[in-house]
């Protein structure tokens, strides 16, 4: 398996918009934490974003992996399993 940050475009394959139309807060969310505030704050490896083009994506950098090997193998699985579009992200993402 190769480790890389990649982006999870809200589209399928086939170029259909991915829905709910807040699937990327939401799978942001999952990897959020509450600060002392309580305030959600997203994780600096895992957030949502638009590309230049407007659609919804979740970012996700590859030192998730050396944290938290399971929450990067479920996002891959996430993009998998819904087949959605994914592209790698450069070295500094």
């Amino acid at each position: 398996m190769l480790i890389e940050s990649f982006v999870i475009i809200g589209l399928t394959r086939e170029g259909r918009k991915f829905r709910p139309s807040d699937w990327c807060d939401r799978l942001s969310g999952v990897m959020s934490a509450f600060g002392a505030e309580k305030k959600m704050r997203y994780s600096p490896y895992v957030r949502p974003a638009a590309t230049k083009t407007g659609e919804k994506c979740v970012i996700v950098d590859k030192r998730l992996y050396e944290l938290e090997p399971l929450a990067y193998n479920f996002l891959v699985n996430f993009a998998k399993d819904n087949d959605l579009q994914v592209e790698p992200l450069g070295e500094n993402a």
